[in-house]
């Protein structure tokens, strides 16, 4: 049973949700789920731009016989060859033999590579700034490479001024039958998506980002329909201010975040005792993560967030607590920057934790590490009450 939705007369939703994948890539949590979203144009011809993951297959192939209406199709655009968008490409050129690809030839390489076939007879091969005419809707097309892969497109719609955007703008979270942001509580209930979803899987690539927002910025664009989460008609600014802000590093919030790896609980209290004494001296909306019982791209994340990071890690192989380590390499994999960060070792007879995550956090760009670190033994002692007190205060300082 088909489940199409009409965004305007002759654009046509066909993508699903998926409501049962635990990992998205097989690495990141998604409890809401995640919705595949792609779009038919009917137009003098038809248009299809993208497809789904294999998990919607069946729905997929459905909505998009129940769409045409018995019509052919003609074209499809790839925007972006990863499989969650992709797995259907191959039976889809089965199912329909006289459809034409429109890519980049960066798109028709990977094609053969996911699927074994050489389309290059039913390839458009089109590059920067080219134009395709369905009959009343003209597309133009602009490069996106390493958001987030290298092939990476966006399709323009210049009759209508919609912007097919590809992974950009997109979020987790199955859609619930509302398909627009304005029909949700977006800030509520998808930002937080939205923002893991972008800093771990678009975060590392700021630059490349900023490139496209700037081509971005010279359409005039009254809709977005990205291949995740909800289609934007309304409120570019707050979107846009947003990726403004997670492309260049800079913080959204003053705010701190304190994230620990401890093994015995000693740790885990000294992070707790620096988190009051913070909110004594007025800091407001301390986030707090124990990094061995909580997925790093929940904390990544809040890094994006959060103006100002404290890390406190027990010393363990005479090195970083292995949650711990991880976490500092994901942000720095990611090249998150720009943040102002505070220190917490313990060691029953070596502490090295601190030293290392030093060494770690100053091969970041621009990460201004405090110079009040806190160390102790096991637990901390009463007269090392005035250390806390001294880096809280340090922080707090620095906030300012």
């Amino acid at each position: 049973m088909h489940n199409t939705r009409k965004i305007q007369e002759d654009l046509i939703y066909v993508g699903g949700n998926d409501r049962r994948l635990a990992l998205f890539e097989n690495h990141y949590p998604i409890p809401r789920g995640v919705s595949y979203n792609s779009y038919l144009l009917l137009d003098e011809k038809t248009v299809l731009l993208d497809t789904a993951d294999a998990a919607v297959s069946e729905l997929f192939f459905e909505n998009v016989a129940y769409a045409l209406g018995g019509r052919q199709l003609d074209y499809i655009i790839v925007n972006h060859m990863e499989p969650d968008h992709c797995a259907n490409l191959g039976r889809l050129l089965e199912t329909y033999p006289d459809a034409t690809v429109i890519c980049n030839a960066k798109t028709l390489g990977m094609i053969q590579q996911f699927f074994h076939k050489n389309i290059e007879d039913r390839a458009m091969v089109i590059k920067e700034g080219d134009t395709f005419s369905a009959g009343k809707h003209v597309f133009t097309f602009v490069m996106a490479p390493m958001v987030h892969w290298p092939e990476a497109m966006v399709s323009y719609d210049t009759t209508d001024k919609i912007l097919f955007s590809a992974d950009a703008f997109g979020t987790w979270g199955a859609l619930n039958g509302n398909l627009f942001n304005d029909d949700v509580n977006f800030d509520r209930d998808w930002l937080d998506d939205a923002r893991r979803y972008y800093t771990n899987i678009v975060g590392k690539y700021g630059s490349q980002v900023q490139a496209l927002l700037k081509k971005a910025a010279d359409l005039e664009i009254r809709m977005i329909c990205p291949l995740h989460g909800p289609i934007i008609r309304s409120d570019f600014g707050y979107f846009l201010d947003k990726y403004q802000k997670w492309s260049t590093y800079e913080p959204e919030d003053q705010a701190v975040m304190i994230a620990y790896g401890t093994i015995y609980g000693g740790t885990a209290n000294a992070a707790e005792i620096l988190a009051n004494k913070l909110a004594e001296r007025g800091v407001k909306n301390i986030v707090m993560y124990d990094t061995s019982a909580t997925h790093s791209s929940y904390i990544l994340a809040d890094a994006f967030r959060c103006s100002h990071l404290v890390f406190a890690s027990s010393t363990y192989n005479n090195g970083i607590f292995s949650s711990m380590e991880h976490l500092l390499h994901e942000l720095k994999a990611h090249n998150l920057s720009n943040r102002t960060v505070a220190l917490i070792q313990n060691g029953t007879w070596g502490p090295n934790a601190g030293k290392q995550m030093k060494e770690m956090l100053e091969g970041m760009k621009n990460m201004t590490i405090l110079e009040n670190m806190v160390t102790f033994k096991s637990r901390l002692q009463e007269e090392q009450n005035t250390d806390l007190d001294a880096l809280a205060d340090a922080i707090v300082a620095s906030m300012k």
